[in-house]
């Protein structure tokens, strides 16, 4: 496994190791000691264990987010794409942090295989780029819906990029209405 930082550096891009023949591929798409290690070699904390798993399927065009959820429930993500493509981004809201109110995005597809780890005090979202685009995330926190939180997907003041394709955008209703950065609960 790779492990490269983005831009935030807490925010880390993992590509696996594939092995391919002519039969197909293999990859470990999570391995504990190596996610740590991992992370341990670029200067960052060990997460607290993983605890739920989660995954959806989504339209092209589809927006989810930016969705977080405060402490004591404040959850980390290891999230890929196991089918279709997604822009995924990730929001710094630690105040006091040097990079608050940034974004980082990537795409992660079942092309590229990559994963993107997003610790906590960040806002999360993707949009997916294809149909029936599969999104598995691993959290090291249960869903709490009382700490629960959304922020708009595009306030000005963050001003993420978010890709233009030939799909309409479909939001939630509480995303659509979620508030913007200098208005929402942060960390």
């Amino acid at each position: 496994m790779q492990f490269i930082q983005t831009r935030i550096p807490d925010v880390v891009i993992i590509e696996p190791a594939v092995f391919s023949d002519d039969r197909g591929w293999f990859m470990e798409s999570f391995h504990q000691a190596k996610f740590e290690a991992g992370l341990a070699r670029l200067g960052l904390p060990t997460p607290k264990p993983f605890v739920q798993d989660n995954h959806s399927c989504s339209r092209a065009g589809v927006l989810r987010g930016l969705h977080y959820q405060l402490p004591p429930h404040a959850q980390g993500k290891l999230v890929r794409v196991v089918k279709g493509a997604a822009f995924d981004v990730a929001v710094d809201i630690r105040k006091g942090s040097p990079t608050f109110g940034q974004w980082v995005g990537v795409e992660l597809s079942a092309n590229n295989q990559r994963q993107l780890w997003i610790p906590e005090g960040f806002a999360h979202g993707f949009l997916a780029l294809q149909d029936d685009t599969h999104f598995l995330y691993k959290t090291t926190d249960v869903y709490a819906k009382d700490c629960e939180r959304s922020m708009l997907w595009n306030d000005p003041d963050i001003g993420i990029q978010w890709p233009e394709g030939d799909f309409s955008l479909r939001l939630a209703e509480k995303d659509a209405q979620a508030p913007r950065l200098n208005r929402a609960d942060t960390f």
